[in-house]
């Protein structure tokens, strides 16, 4: 099979490897739509939700025993992890043995089945990657041949690292993906996976295994999106149906919380404003290298995110009466269902096609000829969604996003103020959100 060199014409390249435009619903009624429903639900939440009717890690009905003794049992748990190892050893194995060109897999494993397909995987199964992360399970080996307890690291994590760690982990993901050169090159993405895995177990090491569940930003990326799934644990470590703002609510404050969102946000954002034609011509006149100019509009949108939502924080903080001080980590949980609806709206096409033309060439990751799963001869399915039903899940995807974001900030905002000043400081938490939307739909519709 002949290859053609990495970063060729190829439908994986944008999003870190691959664009499709989607034709979109008329602007006009989305953006009516999506306000009409904010405007609804605060309305209603203001008038009808008077207390806090949330409870965090105390909800949940018990799954069966069977099923929940089946997802706790040590040979999923172990299936699980082989399961990571098995998947993480075929990719690396694709990368370092294969041909650095176009049609290897690597690229299509790490930014859209790995990337993008944790945010449906954690939707429907909560923090999967918790129990897939390879990193974990080297690190128990580790451990065992050691003889240590990775449960007693030789120091503690200080409170104030909080998910720090996490937010420049993604941060750099981020920027590989959407700034740098040759980001689809086997090489590059090796030297990265290298780095990231080194540091991390270095972290773990000295810090124990709780390092990944702060300092993995994969990992706190899966569970944050997990946040929202009907699946959860509760306090007294039951495997438990709940609603989903329930689990949402109980998603643990700490420092850096914010960090974590606004690069979710942030990262999105960017990414569908490179698509427009100003951002090309800006490019074109630019004395600046493409790489330099996208690193630093990467990081002025995700600067912008935090502030912006840092702003809107300290003001309902200040108009409540119960002043400024950790408000925007206490509100930072309701950022989560809106990141999600942006990163499902963005990336979703993109999941569904190219998706499927990384499981094509999984058959042949050596470039040669080679069928080993029986996929090599498919091919990609357009038809598979419909340019319509694609719009539609966009805009969709958008707006619930924002609407759970409301409710998460009002019944936290119930929560934490009284009655009535906690009507007057969502004001301005739901002009955050209008400004979110507004700024997500016209991004969404020029790119």
């Amino acid at each position: 099979m002949a290859g053609v060199p990495a970063g060729g014409s190829d439908l994986l390249l944008a999003h870190g490897v691959s664009s499709r435009q989607d034709l979109p619903l008329p602007f006009g009624y989305a953006l009516a739509g999506a306000l009409l429903a904010l405007a609804i639900s605060f309305g209603v939440l203001a008038l009808r939700w008077r207390s806090s009717r949330l409870t965090g890690a105390a909800s949940g009905r018990p799954l069966a025993q069977q099923l929940g003794e089946f997802a706790d049992s040590t040979e999923l748990r172990w299936g699980l992890r082989v399961l990571g190892l098995a998947l993480t050893g075929f990719v690396a194995w694709a990368a370092l043995a294969g041909p650095d060109l176009a049609t290897n897999p690597t690229a299509g494993f790490v930014y859209v089945l790995f990337w993008v397909g944790l945010v449906p995987a954690s939707l429907l199964f909560g923090p999967i990657w918790r129990l897939l992360n390879p990193l974990r399970t080297i690190h128990l080996l580790i451990c065992r041949t050691l003889r240590l307890d990775p449960d007693d690291p030789p120091f503690e994590l200080p409170r104030w690292v909080g998910y720090w760690p996490a937010a420049l982990g993604l941060a750099s993901f981020v920027w590989l993906e959407l700034c740098a050169n040759n980001r689809d090159s086997t090489g590059t993405l090796t030297t990265y996976f290298s780095l990231y895995a080194g540091a991390n177990l270095l972290g773990a090491m000295a810090f124990g295994r709780q390092w990944f569940a702060r300092g993995d930003g994969f990992e706190v990326f899966s569970a944050l999106i997990g946040r929202l799934s009907v699946l959860g644990r509760r306090a007294d470590g039951a495997l438990v149906l709940r609603n989903p703002l329930d689990n949402l609510d109980g998603t643990p404050e700490a420092p850096g919380l914010v960090a974590v969102l606004a690069v979710m946000l942030g990262s999105t954002a960017f990414d569908s404003f490179t698509s427009t034609t100003w951002w090309y011509d800006r490019t074109f006149d630019s004395d600046l290298s493409p790489e330099t100019l996208a690193s630093i509009a990467l990081t002025i949108s995700i600067g912008t995110v935090a502030a912006a939502f840092c702003t809107a924080s300290w003001l309902a903080g200040l108009l409540s009466g119960r002043g400024a001080a950790g408000a925007a980590t206490a509100f930072a949980h309701s950022l989560v269902p809106i990141a999600a609806g942006y990163l499902i709206a963005h990336y979703f096409s993109l999941l569904v096609f190219a998706g499927q033309q990384t499981i094509i060439r999984a058959s042949d990751p050596m470039v040669d000829g080679g069928n080993i799963f029986g996929t090599a001869d498919w091919t990609v399915n357009y038809g598979l969604v419909s340019v319509g039903q694609i719009a539609t899940i966009q805009v969709v995807s958008i707006i619930i996003g924002h609407v759970l974001g409301v409710f998460a900030a009002h019944d936290r905002s119930v929560r934490l103020f009284p009655t009535k000043a906690a009507v007057v400081g969502q004001i301005p938490m739901m002009t955050l959100m209008i400004g979110y939307t507004l700024g997500g739909l016209s991004l969404l519709f020029a790119g």
